[in-house]
């Protein structure tokens, strides 16, 4: 009896493990949410907008999307074990909506190959992992949160704003 115990015991953990609860959820739920509004964000941005600051003291609309860029690939890269690509240091430079905007869509696709190849174990493995892991979620996130701001003040509504009104109009 004992042996059986142990036994489904050691099946159900393994059919847990191989879930990957923490990984399906952080890419569905938080890394293709934010992938989707930060495109989206690139592409309804004008042109003569990217060079907008809120304040002077602030990142402009590129600057921003550059950043994302940036460390997309430094994240991803770890992710993937290898070294970062080149187009992490060639975002700095860009200004160019069409330039900024393909870069910044590249880094994502950067990045959802490598976290196709991750998995729960793979995400916990190392200190350098996991940070890398947990950051491009979350720092994507605090970047369109930041992004926002010029969008609405640029007469704009916000991808996620405009997703969730027109689901709400389909609901009537």
């Amino acid at each position: 009896m004992r042996t059986k115990i142990l036994l489904c015991c050691f099946l159900f953990g393994g059919a847990l493990a191989a879930q990957n609860h923490l990984t399906a959820t952080a890419t569905q739920r938080y890394f293709n949410v934010v992938r989707r509004n930060l495109e989206a964000s690139a592409d309804v941005m004008p042109a003569e907008k990217y060079s907008f600051r809120l304040t002077p003291g602030q990142m402009t609309f590129a600057e921003w999307l550059n950043h994302s860029t940036q460390r997309n690939y430094s994240d991803c890269a770890a992710l993937k074990g290898e070294a970062v690509p080149a187009g992490e240091q060639q975002a700095a430079s860009l200004k160019e909506k069409a330039e900024v905007s393909k870069a910044l869509k590249d880094s994502f696709a950067y990045c959802a190959e490598a976290l196709q190849g991750t998995d729960d174990r793979k995400a916990t493995s190392s200190p350098q992992v996991s940070n890398a892991f947990l950051h491009l979620v979350v720092h994507n996130n605090e970047i369109y949160g930041n992004i926002v701001g010029y969008l609405r003040v640029s007469g704009i509504v916000p991808p996620s704003t405009a997703s969730r009104e027109s689901q709400k109009g389909k609901k009537k």
